[in-house]
C-alpha cells in the first residue's frame, strides 16, 4: 500500500502482476466464466483478485494518480466482497433477499460444503483418522483375547475331564482313629520322671580342634558353633518355662478339668469313627445282597467324587439300580451348548468395522461331543471301579441336555455296556490326549478323538449334531421302579433271558445273534435238569404277536444246529396259527413262552417282579 509524505496511506494498492495461467485458475475458483482481459492501464493489473501476489484494495479515498475514480472505488468494493465470504453474503442479501431465505432452508452441512461435493464438517484430520483406527484395532484385539480365553477354558476342561477317577470302594472309605495326646503329655514335657530340664541335654557338641595348640578360646570364635549355642539356649529356656508352668498347674482343678475335657473329646472321636465304620460295613453287606438303596448310594458317592476335578463344570449324574437285571442306569446332565465358543475371534474390516469370525459349525459340534465323551467315560469308569464285588452285570448311561424353556430333556448320547465290554475297553482317555497332530492340537477331527472312538467301541449312540437338536433313542429309561420288558435295554433283556434259563438248568450259554429286539442263543442242559439236551433259544420283546412263520424258522435252526429242542420266548403273545403249529407232531420239539410265562419265571426263579408291557 502506498503512503503519503506524512506517512498515512493514500488509498491505493500496489498489485503484482501474476502469470495469466494463475489468474485463470483463480477465476475458475471464484466461479467466473471466461477469461477477463487485463486492464489497459500502464503498470497495473486487474484489481480485486484475492490470490497469491495480489493485495486487496484499501479503503476508498480521493482519486489518485492511478486514475481510480468512483468506478474504481465500486470495483474495489466488489472485489473485496469476492475475497471475504461474510461480505459476499451481505451483498447477496441486499441483492436478492428471497435467495437468502431459500439458502437458510438448506441443511447446514450443504451450506458449509457438505453436499455431494463437500466433506461434511470439513476436511478429515489425518491424525484423528489414525487415532480412530488405532482404537478400533485395540478393541478388536481385546475381543479376540476374550474369545481366546474361552478356548483356553474349554481346553482346560477337556484336560481335567480326562483325569483318572479316585477309587471310592468300601475299603477306601473306611476311617481310622488316631488318638491325640494331651498337650501336657506331649513331646517336650520334660523327662520321664518329671525332672527339671537340664542344660546338658540341650547343649551342642563343641567343635573339633582343627589346629594343634589351639585352645578353648579359638573354638568360641567359630560362628557356626555360636549359632547352635544360641538356638540350644532358647530351646532350654522354653522347655524350662513349660516345665515350671506344668509344675505350677499340677493338681489344680483347672488342669484336671482340662484333662477330662480332652479325654471326653477323644472318646467321642473314637466312637464316631467306630460307628461310621460299622454303618459302612452294614452298607457293604447290603450292597453284596444287591439291595437297590445300598448300590445306588455307593454309585452316587463314586460319581460325585469323580466330579471333583471339574467342579466349575456342573455335570451331576444320578444312579438307579435294577436288581432284576443287576444293571445300573446312570442319568448324566450334560453341560450347556454355549460352553463351546462359537467364534474364532474378531477382525478389523477395511472400512473400520469390527467383524466377528464365526467357527465352522462342524468344529463346534466336534468340540462339544469331545467333552461329552470324556464326561461319559469318566462316569462309566467311576461306576466300574467302585464295583469291586462284581454286583453289576452292566451299566446304561444316558446323557441328557436340559435347556431352560423346554419341557422334555434331549438325549444326546446313550451307552448300553455289559461287564465284559467294560472290562475290554480302557475307559480312561489317553495320558496325553492333547498332543499336537498336524498342527490341529485339541481341535482334531472327531474320528481321531480317542474318547469318542472308545465310546463308540461300547456301541454308544451319539448325536450327529447337538446344535441341530438331533437326539438319540435312550437305551433304557430309569423312571420305572418295576420295569417292564420293553423298558429294558438290549443288554438287560439278554441278561434277563440268560438268568431265567440258567436258573432252569440251561448251562453253556452262547449268544449267536443279538440286537435291540432280542437274541438267538444256544445252550446245553444237564440230563437231570429241567431243560436237558441241546437247545436253540429265540427270545424277543415287543407287542407284535409271533406268527407261525417264525416257529417254522426256529425249527429249521434247530435242525441246522443239530439241537434237540427249540425255545421261542416273547414278552408278547402268539397267534393261533403258531399255537396250532406247535401242536403238530413235526413241531412238538418247539416250546413256547409268552409274556405271562416270562413274568412267572422271573418271579419264580429270580424272586423279582416284572411289570406287564403297556
Amino acid at each position: 500500500m502506498q503512503h503519503s509524505a506524512d506517512g498515512r496511506p493514500d488509498g491505493t494498492a500496489t498489485v503484482r502482476i501474476p502469470q495469466p495461467g494463475f489468474l485463470a485458475s483463480v477465476f475458475r475458483d471464484l466461479g467466473v466464466d471466461g477469461a477477463l482481459e487485463p486492464e489497459a492501464v500502464t503498470g497495473r493489473a486487474p484489481v480485486g483478485v484475492a490470490g497469491d501476489g495480489l493485495s486487496v484494495p484499501g479503503p476508498a479515498g480521493p482519486v489518485d494518480e492511478g486514475g481510480f475514480g468512483a468506478a474504481g472505488t465500486a470495483r474495489t468494493a466488489a472485489d473485496h466482497a469476492e475475497a471475504d465470504p461474510a461480505a459476499r453474503t451481505a451483498q447477496a442479501d441486499r441483492a436478492d433477499p428471497a435467495a437468502r431465505a431459500d439458502q437458510d432452508d438448506q441443511p447446514e452441512a450443504d451450506r458449509d460444503g457438505g453436499g455431494p461435493c463437500g466433506t461434511g464438517s470439513g476436511p478429515v484430520d489425518p491424525e484423528e483418522a489414525v487415532a480412530a483406527h488405532a482404537r478400533a484395532a485395540a478393541l478388536t484385539h481385546h475381543r479376540t483375547v476374550t474369545v481366546q480365553a474361552e478356548h483356553d477354558r474349554l481346553a482346560d476342561l477337556l484336560r481335567r475331564a480326562a483325569l483318572p477317577v479316585s477309587a471310592m470302594d468300601f475299603e477306601s472309605q473306611l476311617r481310622h482313629y488316631e488318638p491325640r495326646p494331651y498337650p501336657a503329655d506331649g513331646p517336650g514335657a520334660g523327662t520321664a520322671d518329671g525332672a527339671e530340664p537340664r542344660w546338658a541335654d540341650f547343649a551342642p557338641a563343641e567343635p573339633a580342634v582343627t589346629e594343634p595348640g589351639s585352645g578353648p578360646s579359638s573354638r568360641l570364635l567359630d560362628s557356626g558353633y555360636q549359632r547352635e549355642l544360641a538356638s540350644a539356649r532358647l530351646a532350654h529356656q522354653r522347655a524350662l518355662r513349660e516345665w515350671r508352668t506344668r509344675r505350677a498347674e499340677a493338681g489344680s482343678p483347672a488342669a484336671d478339668e482340662s484333662r477330662r475335657v480332652h479325654e471326653a473329646a477323644e472318646e467321642a472321636r473314637a466312637r464316631a469313627v467306630r460307628e461310621y465304620n460299622e454303618s459302612l460295613e452294614e452298607c457293604r453287606r447290603a450292597y453284596r445282597l444287591a439291595e437297590p438303596a445300598a448300590v445306588e448310594s455307593l454309585m452316587e458317592r463314586a460319581l460325585a467324587a469323580a466330579e471333583t476335578a471339574t467342579q466349575d463344570l456342573p455335570a451331576p449324574c444320578r444312579a438307579v439300580f435294577r436288581p432284576l437285571t443287576r444293571t445300573a442306569v446312570l442319568d448324566l446332565d450334560l453341560p450347556p451348548l454355549d460352553l463351546v465358543p462359537s467364534l474364532a475371534g474378531y477382525r478389523l474390516a477395511p472400512d473400520g468395522d469390527i467383524v466377528p469370525v464365526p467357527r465352522p459349525p462342524a468344529d463346534r459340534a466336534t468340540d462339544y461331543l469331545r467333552l461329552v465323551a470324556r464326561l461319559a467315560l469318566r462316569a462309566l469308569q467311576a461306576a466300574d471301579a467302585v464295583d469291586t464285588d462284581e454286583i453289576l452285570a452292566g451299566v446304561v448311561l444316558n446323557g441328557w441336555l436340559r435347556e431352560p424353556g423346554t419341557a422334555e430333556p434331549l438325549c444326546l448320547v446313550s451307552v448300553d455296556a455289559d461287564r465284559d465290554a467294560l472290562a475290554r475297553t480302557r475307559l480312561l482317555p489317553p495320558e496325553t490326549p492333547y498332543e499336537e497332530r498336524d498342527g490341529e492340537g485339541v481341535y482334531a477331527d472327531a474320528e481321531q478323538d480317542e474318547a469318542l472312538v472308545r465310546l463308540r467301541q461300547l456301541g454308544a449312540a451319539v448325536t450327529p449334531d447337538p446344535y441341530d437338536r438331533a437326539g438319540v433313542q435312550p437305551a433304557a429309561q430309569a423312571g420305572a421302579a418295576v420295569p417292564a420288558a420293553t423298558d429294558l435295554s438290549a443288554n438287560e433283556f439278554v441278561q434277563l433271558v440268560r438268568d431265567l434259563l440258567t436258573r432252569g438248568g440251561l448251562a453253556e450259554w452262547s449268544v449267536r445273534l443279538r440286537g435291540p429286539a432280542g437274541l438267538v442263543a444256544t445252550g446245553e442242559g444237564a440230563p437231570g435238569s429241567a431243560l436237558p439236551g441241546r437247545w436253540v433259544v429265540w427270545a424277543s420283546r415287543g407287542t407284535e404277536p409271533v406268527a407261525a412263520e417264525q416257529i417254522a424258522t426256529l425249527a429249521d435252526a434247530v435242525q441246522e444246529e443239530s439241537a434237540e429242542r427249540g425255545l421261542r420266548l416273547t414278552t408278547g403273545r402268539f397267534t393261533d396259527e403258531a399255537l396250532d403249529l406247535t401242536a403238530e407232531e413235526s413241531h412238538r420239539h418247539i416250546h413256547l413262552i409268552d409274556g405271562d410265562g416270562v413274568r412267572e419265571l422271573a418271579r419264580t426263579h429270580l424272586g423279582l417282579p416284572l411289570a406287564a408291557d403297556r
